[in-house]
Formats: structure tokens, sequence, C-alpha cells
């Protein structure tokens, strides 16, 4: 499994899906992409909750993801969002994220019908797109976004064994803790959020998926490399920092501040995809005026 902690190791940017007037701006993708091949990156988290996949057609996904591993560096992981309803469609996005170029798919977990959403259909749920994917699976588990299902440690007791079933992203900030303790030398953690990114990689976890990345990308990936080098005072000054920066970016604002924030440091973030609408002019100039107090913009 050393390949694969060391895919899953460091920090992901989770693309934005750039829109204006609702299209996909693909030449703004594509300039992201590029521009975020010179970082520290450890790769990219295509059609997450940052890309807005639910609002995409299955077309546009593909598309997506195609442009992102098109133009993305060799040494970059690719790592696409592919849960849906049915394990059938999920399967079936997944063999297309592949077909596209990905090298590893992320399953939310189904959340329709929340009730019958018990641990039970979730290791089946897993188990059975695990035995079809082509590609590693990783889990994310964020219930903020899954009509509040959770994967519980009990599903990974019974879900880590399985040779396809690698780690997971988890955006729990309540249960990330608990989510640790299936960290193994077979099963990787990454978190889901800059404001435990640290606290994660201290508990045996090893990397994270942060939507600071996408503004902040080089700040992020020296995180890791602080804390991989042992140099312990400067890891935990800029860990300050980066918390304090990702709760009035994407804790205040969500997407939308990430989108607008990514716009004022030169990339292209665009505007959600309606009806999400992107920031007013005042929030706009409060969140530059953050970046700015930030020192790092």
């Amino acid at each position: 499994m050393e390949n694969i902690k060391e895919k899953l190791s460091g920090v992901f940017a989770p693309m934005v899906t750039p829109f204006e007037d609702d299209r996909i701006l693909f030449d703004g993708l594509r300039s992201n992409v590029e521009k975020m091949n010179e970082t520290g990156l450890r790769g990219y988290f295509v059609l997450g909750t940052n890309g807005e996949y639910k609002a995409l057609s299955e077309d546009e996904r593909y598309k997506v993801v195609d442009t992102v591993v098109r133009n993305s560096s060799k040494d970059k992981v690719i790592m696409a969002g592919t849960g849906a309803e049915s394990t059938k469609l999920t399967i079936e996005l997944t063999r297309r994220a592949v077909d596209a170029g990905a090298q590893m798919v992320s399953l939310l977990m189904p959340h329709f019908f929340t009730k019958k959403i018990d641990e039970d259909v979730m290791v089946r749920f897993i188990t059975e797109v695990a035995d079809a994917s082509p590609v590693p699976v990783a889990l994310y588990n964020n219930p903020s976004v899954a009509a509040g299902v959770n994967i519980t440690i009990e599903v990974l007791r019974r879900v880590t064994s399985h040779p396809n079933v690698v780690g997971i992203k988890d955006s729990n900030k309540n249960y990330y803790r608990t989510t640790l303790r299936a960290a193994s030398d077979d099963f990787f953690v990454l978190a889901g959020s800059a404001n435990y990114f640290l606290d994660v990689l201290k508990n045996g976890g090893t990397g994270g998926v942060l939507s600071l990345a996408n503004v902040f990308p080089n700040a992020c990936a020296e995180l890791y490399r602080l804390f991989s080098e042992g140099k312990t005072e400067e890891a935990e000054k800029l860990n300050e920092k980066l918390i304090w920066l990702n709760r009035e970016v994407s804790g205040t604002y969500s997407v939308a501040g990430v989108k607008c924030a990514m716009d004022l440091v030169g990339f292209t973030g665009g505007v959600p995809r309606r009806p999400l609408t992107g920031l007013g002019e005042n929030d706009r100039k409060n969140l530059e005026e953050k970046l700015k107090e930030s020192g790092l913009f």
C-alpha cells in the first residue's frame, strides 16, 4: 500500500467549477490547473462539494474531469467524486471518471432516503462499488451536504479490509477524531477542512482536501511540509493563520466565498451556479480586506 499512501499524503485542492451565467468556464478551469501545477499540492479532488457536482449534468462532470486530467502535471493525483443515489449509477459514473483519467474515486454516501441509509446499506454500497471500480476508492464523509448521513466507525471497521477501499476524506468536524481510529497501514484518513488539518496530521492522518487550497495552495502545502519536517513551531504559527482565513472565507461565505477569494488572488473562481448566488459588493470588499489582513494576499 506504499504507493497508495504516497498518493494520499499531502494537500488536495477540491477544484471549483467556475461559472458565468451558468456556463462552465473551461478556460478558467484549465488556467487554474496550470497555475496549481506549479505549487506543492499533491493533487486535485474533482467533482466534490466545492465543485458543485450536484449542479452538473453527467456530460458536464465528464468534461470537467477530462479538462483537469488533460492539463494537470504528471506528479498530481486526480481523485473524482462519483457518489450517486444508486449503486448502479455510482458504478457507471466511476467507470466514466476513470475513462476520463481519474486515478482514484471518492464516494459521498447516498442520502435521498436518509432514514433508510443505515450501516448495512452503506457497507453494501461501498463494497459493491469497490468491487466494480477499476481504481482505488476513497470515502467522503460530509453529513452537512448528505442530509445528515454519517459514515460511522462501525461502517469503516467493516469495509477497510476491502483491498480497493483505501481511505476517507472526513469533513465532519464533530466526528473526524473518531474516524482517525480507523487509520492503518492500509487505510488513510484525510482532513476535509483546514480547521483541523494539522490536528489530523498529528493523530495519524496523511493529508487533507482543503477548500482554502483553491485560494492559497502554496500556504496549505507549506503547512504539510513543515509538519512533515518536524518544524512544529512554524507549523503551529502558519496553522493559526490558515484556520482564521478558512473561517473568514469558506466558513463565512461557503463556496461563493471560495470562488470570490480565488478571483481576488488571480485564479478563476466565477460564481456558483443558480439558484446559488455570488457575493454582493459589501461582502466582496470585506473578504478582500480579510485576505489583505492575512499577509498572504
